[in-house]
């Protein structure tokens, strides 16, 4: 894609898509400075062309060798989810958008060239009327969606103030394998896990609930061909079409083989119905995404979590 190495980082390095991240920028020639808190051993390829950084993003300090020299910088951690932030907000601010904004600050004094940002597709858009367009007005009710917005806005300032460019990346519900156990995002996998194990699932109201559901590497490959040539501020990166929980977890048996125990609970007052997004500016700025079906997709996520 690219001509000749670029030096680029990645923020979240050993996360879900942190880490299929740097396998993928790899395999396009890229060096890579990988930063994470590596409480596991990595889970992407570590090669000569990869420099492993162990920190904390609530240490600014921790951060400055990793963007030093770096044309391209991937945000791609979060330290809370929308469930956790509903209940402690306060959290999500100290720690979502502090360190956010500590490290764009760090980008901006070293000269980064872009920082592509993994945004919510979802959160952000909130009760905003569908289609949820990129122009759409955003109107998030979670305070994960409040902090998304805000560091969205953070990276316009530091563009307009430093020459900062950014590119948003408002993803909706990846799922695949390299999912960790024990996050409570990921219904898909928290799922298959219930099913493998013989436990109860705990499902938000009667499965009527929709979302757009893409796989990772389907993903990771669509933020690939951003950062070849990016076109646009902000990208919505999904499916484009929505699926019913109902679906989705009667896909998860059939998968399985097996019956989920579900146990009804209601849908907390920071969730939306509905989340589809409009992926008509990433369709006419680079074409159709590879899209694999998501039975396909979830059989590949079971065939990693049965084993585990």
């Amino acid at each position: 894609m690219l001509s000749g190495p670029r030096r680029v980082a990645v923020i979240g390095a050993n996360g879900f898509l942190g880490a299929s991240l740097v396998d993928a920028l790899l395999a396009q020639g890229a060096r890579v400075n990988a930063f994470d808190r590596y409480s596991t051993p990595p889970r992407h390829r570590v090669t000569p062309d990869v420099t492993l950084y162990q920190g904390d993003l609530l240490e600014p300090g921790s951060l400055t060798e990793v963007v030093k020299g770096a044309h391209d910088v991937f945000h791609f951690t979060t330290l809370t989810g929308p469930q956790d932030s509903a209940r402690d907000p306060m959290r999500d601010i100290a720690t979502n958008v502090t360190a956010g904004v500590g490290l764009f600050s760090l980008c901006a004094e070293a000269d980064v060239q872009r920082v592509f940002f993994a945004s919510s597709g979802g959160t952000v858009y909130g009760t905003a009327p569908m289609p949820h367009t990129e122009e759409r007005a955003r109107n998030p009710i979670s305070p994960y969606g409040i902090g998304k917005t805000s560091l969205e806005n953070y990276l316009r300032f530091f563009e307009a103030q430093h020459g900062l460019e950014s590119v948003s990346l408002r993803i909706s519900n990846p799922y695949g394998p390299g999912q960790k156990p024990g996050t409570q995002q990921g219904i898909i996998p928290i799922a298959l896990r219930a099913a493998r194990d013989g436990l109860p699932l705990r499902r938000f109201g009667d499965g009527s609930m929709t979302r757009d559901y893409i796989y990772a590497p389907d993903l990771i490959d669509m933020v690939l061909r951003i950062w070849d040539r990016p076109k646009a501020h902000t990208y919505n990166l999904g499916a484009g079409a929505g699926t019913r929980l109902g679906e989705v977890l009667q896909l998860v048996q059939e998968v399985t083989g097996r019956e989920l125990e579900l146990e009804e609970v209601a849908v907390p007052m920071s969730f939306v119905h509905t989340s589809v997004l409009d992926v008509t500016r990433y369709h006419a700025h680079y074409g159709p995404p590879r899209l694999t079906p998501m039975r396909e997709g979830i059989e590949a996520t079971w065939e990693r979590i049965r084993h585990e």
